[in-house]
């Protein structure tokens, strides 16, 4: 049986079932469109939210590191603040020390009889340095004659211990605000050997100044050794 040609109404609901199809077919292809633009969107979001948070943990980071190292330069200039204040106090003591020590020894030429022994055995050490036939001793102008009669019985020392005679002189040049002693000097003036009371103080005082650091501070853990 042939086939009848479709009438106007039927015509019509067949292009309705094509656009409804049409449609559908346009919906569910919008929608994947949708969905898959969704994804996108939220990966993007995502690594650009993940993006700036780490910029955002990066300059958090940094400024941290800048406050650490701020504050350590700061701690570690008042520390060392700290510490020169507590060295510039130890170096006052050490010289209230030494002061009184320099004021203890200009008494110490008042006392004759110690004062004139002290003066003997300064120039029998220095003949004894020297070793030479003519020798200078260089005194403070008011110990002129202790040194001549101090040097005159050093002489005689010097002679018992060398077998060797000494001639000296005594010159009334050493500087009067020293504390006393001598100098001595051998014939051309070209050794000189200072065995004041100024000088003996001052090799104590290198001398003895660890041991005085150690009695006044107590011993510095810094150091690992001691002299």
């Amino acid at each position: 049986m042939a086939s009848r040609p479709l009438n106007d109404d039927e015509v019509l609901s067949e292009m309705n079932k094509m656009v409804a199809f049409i449609k559908q077919e346009a919906m569910e292809k919008a929608r994947e469109i949708k969905v898959k633009a969704d994804e996108e969107f939220a990966i993007e979001k995502a690594k650009l939210v993940k993006q700036e948070q780490q910029a955002i943990d990066a300059q958090y980071e940094k400024k941290r590191k800048g406050v650490e190292t701020a504050q350590k330069i700061a701690q570690s200039n008042l520390t060392n603040k700290s510490r020169l204040k507590i060295l510039h106090k130890r170096e006052e003591q050490l010289q209230e020390l030494f002061a009184a020590a320099r004021e203890e020894i200009s008494n110490f030429a008042e006392d004759e009889g110690r004062y004139s022994q002290f003066l003997e055995g300064a120039a029998l050490q220095g003949y004894l340095q020297l070793m030479e036939p003519k020798v200078t001793l260089i005194a403070r102008q008011t110990d002129v004659e202790l040194v001549r009669k101090a040097g005159a019985a050093a002489s005689e020392t010097y002679t018992e211990l060398s077998g060797q005679q000494v001639l000296f002189d005594v010159v009334g040049t050493l500087e009067g605000d020293s504390a006393g002693g001598i100098k001595l000097t051998n014939g051309n003036k070209r050794i000189t050997i200072d065995n004041t009371l100024d000088e003996r103080l001052r090799l104590l005082e290198d001398k003895m100044l660890p041991e005085i650091r150690v009695d006044l501070f107590g011993p510095n853990l810094n150091r690992k050794f001691y002299t």
